[in-house]
């Protein structure tokens, strides 16, 4: 059976119903009154620090996107303009590739100016100019800004350039530490090296780098089979004999 609710009779009664109304309204206007006080109160202590944080982390990625972009658009641009000095060669448009290769040496960054003055060396050997090519490849070699890979190669290429006029002992004291077994440059410095050594007539030290030569894969097989018969000729053969006169050189 339902109840039926009870319904104020008496003025009193109702008076006192009254008052609990307004007593239940003026306390939830309290209660939300604080609440936004809290409110301000946090938003004043903690709203400018993170409204900061929160945008310099903002700034801080719209400047690494927009510095990304500048940097793939800059690479782009680079490599493009090192591909047209480049078919300019092939074209024998030389002029205008020496411009080209210029403005990459100029602007390009420490890579690309080592590549593009290697290729302007590789250039002038072509049109028969070595002595512009010696000191292309030279300021390349002495560059502290330009990748060690760079500079080893243009040290060779130097030195090749000009072996029939440099002292012996100063090709190998420029290549003895490119003419190591298993490094990149074992086959082009070493053959250097062993040359030098045989004009001073140290025909030991000569035919083992020939030999140590003849036995490294990394070489081109060109340059082995070559290294061999030198090896051979200078009374070096690939035995044990061959190990052990490379690793006295290499000391």
């Amino acid at each position: 059976m339902a109840l039926t609710p009870k319904t104020p009779t008496t003025t009193s009664e109702r008076n006192a119903e009254r008052r609990s109304a307004q007593e239940q309204v003026f306390l939830r206007e309290v209660d939300d009154a604080l609440r936004e006080d809290d409110a301000l109160r946090l938003y004043r202590r903690y709203g400018m620090p993170v409204g900061m944080a929160i945008l310099t982390a903002l700034l801080a990625l719209a400047g690494w996107m927009a510095w990304d972009n500048h940097v793939n658009y800059e690479a782009g641009r680079k490599g493009e303009d090192f591909k047209i000095a480049l078919d300019q060669i092939e074209a024998g448009r030389y002029d205008p590739a020496k411009a080209s290769l210029d403005t990459i040496t100029a602007q390009g960054g420490a890579g690309y100016a080592a590549s593009a003055r290697l290729v302007e060396g590789g250039v002038a050997l072509d049109r028969k100019k070595p002595d512009d090519a010696v000191k292309l490849f030279a300021a390349v070699a002495a560059d502290p800004a330009a990748p060690q890979p760079y500079r080893d190669l243009a040290t060779i290429r130097e030195v090749s350039v000009k072996f029939d006029s440099m002292p012996p002992q100063q090709v190998i004291d420029r290549l003895k530490p490119l003419a190591v077994p298993g490094g990149p440059w074992f086959g082009s410095a070493g053959e250097l090296v062993a040359v030098a050594q045989m004009k001073l007539g140290h025909k030991a030290e000569a035919g083992a780098m020939f030999a140590a030569m003849a036995k490294d894969t990394g070489v081109p097989q060109s340059l082995r089979r070559r290294a061999g018969q030198l090896a051979a000729e200078l009374g070096v053969y690939p035995a044990q004999q061959t190990t052990d006169a490379a690793a006295a050189f290499a000391q």
